[in-house]
């Protein structure tokens, strides 16, 4: 686990948008741990995570031109991404869409910068892919090339119900359906990575125990 990945778990956890205990997923999985990007909700935070995104980005050492949000996560993210690049000398365009068409004014679902070049999307986690599949189709459409999905974290867990489960993750899914890359600020390694080293205390313990168990039933292989 990278400097950047460990710092990354433990900002996540000390602000409270990375807890442990039961939480129901959208796939009716009762998991051990839970993450909410959306309650990166203060300039700090946020300006702090655009930071991790904007690393992880300019580290991977792949070419782009642009970024996009989907609608609506992605469109504070994209904002605030691309002002972190800009400090670090990187100074890109970034667009997002709307869920509806506008009619009047300039019309369309597309705001920001024209769709052009090699295009980041910029998300928080990759669950179904459905936004990302949208988002390549937004991008295609416009004559331009999605380069990269860029989330914040990969959970990296199997798709499906318990007596179906796909053998591939919903990223992995993703990396297949489009031929895309897709770039993660840390996973569910690293949270485990971080949990191990975190101390030795009965509740850490506790949370690290469940953790792992999860990886071990619903975890895809890399």
């Amino acid at each position: 686990m990278s400097a950047l990945r460990e710092d990354f778990i433990r900002f996540a956890v000390e602000c409270g948008v990375l807890r442990f205990g039961e939480f129901v997923t959208k796939a009716g999985r009762t998991s051990p741990y839970f993450f909410n990007a959306g309650l990166f909700n203060d300039g700090q935070s946020l300006g702090k995570l655009a930071d991790y995104y904007a690393e992880t980005l300019l580290q991977s050492g792949i070419g782009f031109d642009m970024l996009f949000g989907p609608a609506y996560k992605g469109i504070p993210l994209v904002a605030a991404v691309s002002m972190a690049l800009a400090k670090k000398g990187r100074n890109v365009p970034f667009a997002y869409n709307r869920k509806e068409a506008k009619d009047h004014g300039e019309g369309g679902i597309i705001v920001g910068a024209p769709l052009k070049g090699r295009v980041v999307i910029i998300d928080d986690v990759i669950s179904a892919g459905t936004s990302v599949n949208e988002s390549v189709g937004i991008i295609r459409k416009s004559d331009a090339v999605p380069s990269v999905v860029l989330i914040a974290l990969d959970r990296m867990e199997r798709s499906g119900k318990d007596d179906a489960l796909s053998e591939f993750s919903a990223v992995q899914e993703v990396q297949k359906a489009h031929g895309l890359t897709v770039l993660s600020i840390a996973n569910l390694d690293d949270l485990l990575g971080y949990l191990e080293k975190a101390g030795t205390t009965e509740t850490l313990n506790r949370y690290r125990k469940a953790v792992k168990a999860y990886r071990d039933k619903y975890g895809a292989v890399n």
